[in-house]
This record gives C-alpha cells, structure tokens and sequence, in this order.
C-alpha cells in the first residue's frame, strides 16, 4: 500500500476516534444532567450529511467536512450559531437553564475525556511494550554533532556530554532534542569542565529552516564500511560490507566523527587502513586517499545490541506491572502536556520564529508513520489527545475554553453574560479559529511548494 495512503488512514481513524470520544465527553455529563443534546456528529455537516439517524430525542451522524465534530446541546449558543431558539423562554431541558455548575462540568468533560484518554493510551503502552531508551551517561565520550552550523548556534561541539537543560538533568538520549527546543540553557561538560550555554532565542527557527536536520545531533559510532562507491578509487582495494576501521595510517579511529580530520592529513597518499571484521579478525588494506580527502565508501551502520556489546552504548529497558504502568503513564501523560505548553509558549514569541513550524493537517498527518506501527500509531494518537485538550481550553469564544471563561464569570460575578455578549463572543472566536486554520494549512503549502 502507497507509504501516503497508510499515513491518511491512520490520520483518519485517529482524529475520528478523538473527536467522537471528546464529544462523548460533553454528551455524557449532559444526558446525566437531563439536558437535551439535539445532535452528536462526527465531522461537520454543513448542507448535507454522509449519514444520519435519530435515536430518542438526538440526531447521530457523520458529515462530510472532516473539520472536527460538535454535539448540539439545547439551549445553548455554539458553532450551529441557532439565535432563534434562544428567543423562546428557557425550558427545563435547556443548557440555560442548568445550574452553572453543571454548565461548568459539561463544558470540561470534552478536553477531560481527551486528557484521560491521553494518559489511559501511555498508560497502556507502558504496561504492553514497557520502555527503552539510551541512558546519557552511557555515552562516556558525550554526544556527536552531526550539523555543526546548528550545534554551533546551540554552543554544542562533538565530544559534550549534555547534562542538563534549564537546570532539569538529561537522562535520556531519547528525550534531548525537545528537551533543547523547549529550553533556554543547557548545561555541558567539556573537556572536563562543566559549563553553561544560553539557547538562543531564534534556536528553533534555525531548525525549521531544513527540518530534515533537525535531529542534528547523535550517538558517537564506529566507522563501519557500507557500500563502497563504484566511483572510487578503492573498488578492488577490498574493503567489505561491515568493515569497522580502527586505524588509519599512524592514527587510531574510535568514532566515525573522527575520520573526517584524521582523512585530511593523507590527502593524496596512499596509506593502511587497519580494519576489523567478521569473528574479530584485523587486517590491513591498502587505500588511496582522494584529493578531498575521502575513501569512497557510504559508512554504514551496527544495530543496538551490537554498539551496546562494543561498548559505544547502553540500551536500557524498563518492565511494567500493570500497578507499575499506571503511574508512568500519568507521569508521561503529564509530561508531554508540560512541554506542549512550553512549545505554545515559544510559538507565542515572535523572536522565536516558532510561528513558521506552525502546520495544518498535512503537518499532523505526517506525525504518523509512513508504514502501519501500532506502538506508533497509539504514541501519536496520545500526543494529539493532549493537543486538542489544550488548544479547546484555552480562553477563546467558540472552544470550550471560552465557554468556561464565562461560566467562571458568571459563578464569581454571579451576573450571566447576555446571550446577544454571548453570539458575538462566538462570531469574533470563529473568525478566529478560521485565521488560525488558514495560517496553520498555509504554512503546509508554503513548505510544500518552497521547501
């Protein structure tokens, strides 16, 4: 199946999921709070429906603009913008007319579904497939810059053993690159000294200027043989697939990272390699190195366990109970919340330049892989979750977040905001959400078209 295909069905069937459970979580509260909900739909149904059937007193659907979903609660002002019910006198079935409390606690049961749903998934995770990460300190010689123009813009050379971003300590490999985005200094060893670097401001625009660099730093590895260029010199010098050289020349070789310089002192000369292969065997062979200083070879790569077994890293895994699974979980649930916040934060500051990684559904589609992985699917699905929750709470008329704005208001101030403050609340809040969404998918086709 075509790699795009496999990335839209599971964009599909995840938002689908999400939408319907954080409309369930309006829709429950309201039914126990005996308020009437006229319609519960998957997508929006403007003009037409794809499907739809009422049942008792609600209208379930599926519409053909795959923007979202909504459930109609009587009585109240929403996306549907129906006034002139509200002209009528408040029945008892009505949103208006339920204490503020309940109006309270229906309006939050959509982001709380999505975050409970978020942690339920991590929480599963953990219990199915447990944990594995690269412990930091298990790369004894620190880390490896593959693009140096990004590491020099963070101060982080080959060879530094990151240690600790805004103060927080690193533990995990896995964890630092956001951990970089989202912080204002890390904290370094260097040649045995511990020092401090300021992140700059603008960090994260100078990684969205190629986002395929943006994992711009690595694990220090062997240099391994993996194919040798049918262009180079060395064709029949007889180098094979999986070679790991130690030596080149007089200078010992540890990490690829180190070839580079090493390489350039032999320009033009023809010297020994010292490689090593199959059960531990060394051998010399004879190369030339080329005028810029290369050997025509694509290097190559070792798996885990066998880097782990050469000593070049640790692969540490973690088993959960199910009693153990629930507390990481909720941690990682936690977790990724707090620093989707610090994100939003930096998007915020226009310094930044985080405004330009802004995407739309084509950005969110491509959170999925391009081939069916379960771990993956339910990874991204979980971190969509918490998106959604905090983006509809956040204060804006036409999320909920607007809608629990008033009703705090109303509950501190005791005065209920007019329904004619409350329609046009919801006009400017659409208004908007729709600039969002163009900017958000605009920036989609700008980097498809530019970049």
């Amino acid at each position: 199946m075509n790699p795009i295909v496999i990335q839209v069905i599971q964009f599909f069937l995840s938002l689908s999921l999400l939408i319907v459970l954080h409309e369930l979580g309006h829709f429950i509260p309201a039914k126990l709070f005996k308020t009437r909900v006229e319609k519960f739909y998957l997508f929006f149904d403007i003009k037409f429906s794809l499907f739809k059937k009422k049942i008792g007193e609600t209208v379930y659907g599926i519409g053909w603009l795959p923007l979202g979903g909504y459930v109609k609660i009587a009585g109240m002002i929403d996306e549907s913008m129906d006034t002139e019910a509200m002209k009528e006198e408040p029945k008892p079935w009505e949103f208006r007319s339920k204490p503020a409390w309940q109006r309270l606690i229906i309006m939050l049961g959509g982001v709380t579904v999505n975050f409970i749903l978020a942690v339920i998934i991590y929480i599963g995770m953990a219990y199915q497939y447990g944990d594995q990460y690269i412990p930091m300190e298990s790369l004894e010689d620190g880390v490896w810059v593959m693009e140096e123009n990004i590491g020099d813009k963070a101060g982080i050379q080959t060879g530094d053993k990151i240690l600790a971003v805004d103060g927080n300590a690193i533990t995990s490999f896995n964890s630092v690159f956001i951990e970089l985005i989202n912080g204002n200094s890390v904290t370094l060893e260097r040649d045995g000294q511990r020092i401090e670097k300021e992140i700059p401001v603008d960090f994260i625009e100078t990684l969205l200027e190629d986002e395929e660099k943006v994992r711009f730093l690595g694990y220090r590895m062997p240099f391994i043989v993996g194919e040798v260029s049918k262009e180079s010199a060395n064709i029949d010098a007889g180098l094979q697939q999986g070679d790991q050289i130690v030596k080149i020349g007089n200078d010992p070789i540890i990490y690829f990272d180190q070839a580079r310089a090493i390489l350039s002192k032999y320009k033009n000369q023809r010297i020994d390699l010292r490689v090593v292969r199959n059960n531990n065997e060394e051998t010399n062979i004879p190369v030339t190195i080329s005028e810029s200083g290369t050997i025509g070879v694509v290097p190559g790569s070792l798996p885990y366990a066998e880097l782990e077994s050469k000593g070049y890293l640790k692969i540490k895994e973690i088993k959960y109970s199910f009693a153990e699974a629930i507390p990481a979980g909720i941690t990682k649930g936690v977790e990724t919340l707090t620093g989707y916040v610090k994100q939003l934060k930096k998007i915020f500051n226009p310094s930044t330049g985080a405004y330009k990684g802004v995407g739309g559904f084509a950005a969110i589609g491509k959170m999925f892989p391009d081939t069916w992985n379960w771990p993956a699917f339910w990874s991204t699905t979980a971190l969509i979750s918490i998106i959604l929750a905090f983006m509809n709470i956040l204060p804006i008329p036409a999320l909920d977040g607007g809608h629990v704005m008033f009703l705090l208001y109303e509950m501190v101030s005791g005065k209920k905001p007019s329904d004619k403050f409350l329609e046009y609340a919801q006009m400017v809040g659409f208004f908007l959400l729709i600039a969002l969404l163009l900017f958000a998918n605009g920036n989609d086709v700008y980097k498809a078209i530019f970049k």
